[in-house]
């Protein structure tokens, strides 16, 4: 794993509130009982605490442009990060034509990733809540395929109500399943080594299946993919999902030779589809 100091962004979750629920969600929406939304004092104390960040601070949700004070939250990003470059958004545009005035005069076209789920032939997520320790019995290799995850590679650390994290997906985890929370919110929390943040990763990796090559199903099936530990943490915790009955147990296992057959066949699990897009017109490869 890398430091959190050398990602390249992280990500300001200001609500886990979403108007879709595709299927594997990296913030495990529909799972939820109650959305939040992030006080603005703690907007302001999260982006104070990236002082010293070399790297973006992305704005987040669920969908952001579903919090009620959207635009003060970007007006607060325009105040703390001055420098406009290190200010990146995330949405899937359900309010754009509401918002765009505001989200053009505070992000960069290509710092704004833009996804609305909409194509219906494009879309597979990687299953997350297929618990490592619960499909693979060799615990060295789940270790070894955690330490080399490809989140904590590629995509971003995270800051939630509760908290700062490691990982994004971990940031999720920790709220959907009540977890101890992240580190406080102080000035330097970030600046930590892969063996200064093993607690994080000890209490939540083997509980995702982020790190585990394996087959990825469409983001637009209603259904998600749960082994037996996860299954019965989302009955603790009162899923809506599993109550509306959107769940699939999986109970199968995978072993080493499945994994490099996977690997093989081309699983690439950061490519949720063929091209990017920065808002409902601009589409590149």
């Amino acid at each position: 794993m890398i430091p959190i100091y050398r990602m390249k962004v992280i990500h300001i979750e200001v609500t886990n509130a979403c108007n879709i629920a595709c299927s594997s969600c990296t913030r495990f929406i529909g799972h939820h009982k109650k959305p939040y939304f992030m006080g603005l004092d703690t907007v302001r104390k999260a982006i104070e605490s990236l002082e010293g960040f070399p790297g973006g601070i992305g704005m987040m949700g669920g969908e952001p442009t579903l919090h009620p004070q959207f635009i003060e939250i970007c007006k607060i990003y325009q105040e703390l990060i001055p420098d406009r470059r290190r200010r990146e958004f995330w949405t899937n545009g359900y309010k754009w034509n509401e918002y765009k005035d505001i989200i053009n005069e505070t992000f960069d076209s290509d710092k704004i990733a833009y996804n609305d789920h909409a194509d219906p032939v494009a879309g597979v997520h990687q299953p997350l809540l297929l618990a490592a320790q619960d499909i693979l019995d060799d615990r060295e290799l789940m270790w070894r395929l955690i330490g080399s995850c490809w989140v904590q590679w590629r995509w971003s650390a995270s800051i939630t109500p509760k908290g700062g994290f490691f990982c994004e997906v971990a940031a999720a985890m920790d709220l959907l399943f009540d977890g101890p929370g992240g580190y406080p919110l102080e000035i330097g929390w970030w600046d930590k080594t892969a063996e200064q943040f093993s607690g994080q990763v000890k209490r939540c990796c083997p509980r995702c299946s982020a790190a585990i090559p394996m087959p990825r199903p469409s983001s637009h099936s209603e259904d998600d993919l749960v082994s037996k530990s996860n299954f019965e943490a989302l009955a603790k915790c009162g899923s809506p999902k599993l109550k509306q009955g959107k769940i699939k147990l999986f109970e199968g296992k995978y072993s080493e030779a499945d994994i490099e057959r996977f690997v093989k066949e081309g699983w690439t699990p950061w490519s949720h589809r063929p091209y990017k897009q920065s808002s409902p017109e601009h589409k590149w490869k």
